[in-house]
């Protein structure tokens, strides 16, 4: 079900952060950057460590600013090295997220078809489109349904691309 086609950049903060305020058990970000979370969301950091001492598993994997299918999409959304960029920025903010219990952050060269935002049985999903910058393509909020499959076939691309994904230390 969705409820929202607004895009990322377009969506109140206050909705993200009360979508992330929801998360008890389960928050996962699939992303190249989406570095609008730490400059829209007050304290975004302290949320998620707040989440994480309380139990909830927080699992976050953010493009590879190195990698091809990175340096394509800068290329294909004519934004050059920016996305590149945004990577390093955004990797810059989750550092001080690194070595909490209960967070992990990686990093991935994965071509990311979707952004997936996940706080327990709900997702954020920002939908791309070839040639326009994420945080100007659609965004739609899902939650899970009894007997549907849509969030399981988004979990399922999150952990498939996870498992790739290479662990960021306490360097």
């Amino acid at each position: 079900m969705w409820l929202s086609t607004s895009s990322a950049l377009r969506s109140p903060p206050a909705q993200w952060k009360s979508f992330f305020d929801s998360g008890n058990n389960h928050i996962d970000i699939l992303v190249y950057a989406a570095v609008f979370l730490h400059e829209q969301i007050l304290g975004f950091n302290d949320l998620l460590i707040s989440k994480a001492k309380a139990g909830c598993q927080i699992r976050i994997a953010l493009g590879d600013a190195h990698s091809a299918n990175v340096r394509a999409r800068g290329l294909e959304e004519k934004f050059g090295h920016g996305i590149e960029t945004r990577c390093e920025l955004a990797l810059i903010h989750y550092r001080p997220v690194i070595g909490t219990k209960n967070i992990e952050v990686r990093t991935h060269g994965t071509t990311l078809y979707n952004s997936i935002y996940r706080a327990d049985d709900e997702m954020f999903v920002n939908a791309h489109i070839f040639g326009v910058n994420a945080f100007s393509a659609p965004l739609w909020h899902y939650r899970k349904a009894a007997t549907g499959t849509l969030i399981a076939s988004y979990q399922e691309s999150f952990d498939t691309v996870w498992e790739t994904a290479k662990v960021v230390g306490d360097e």
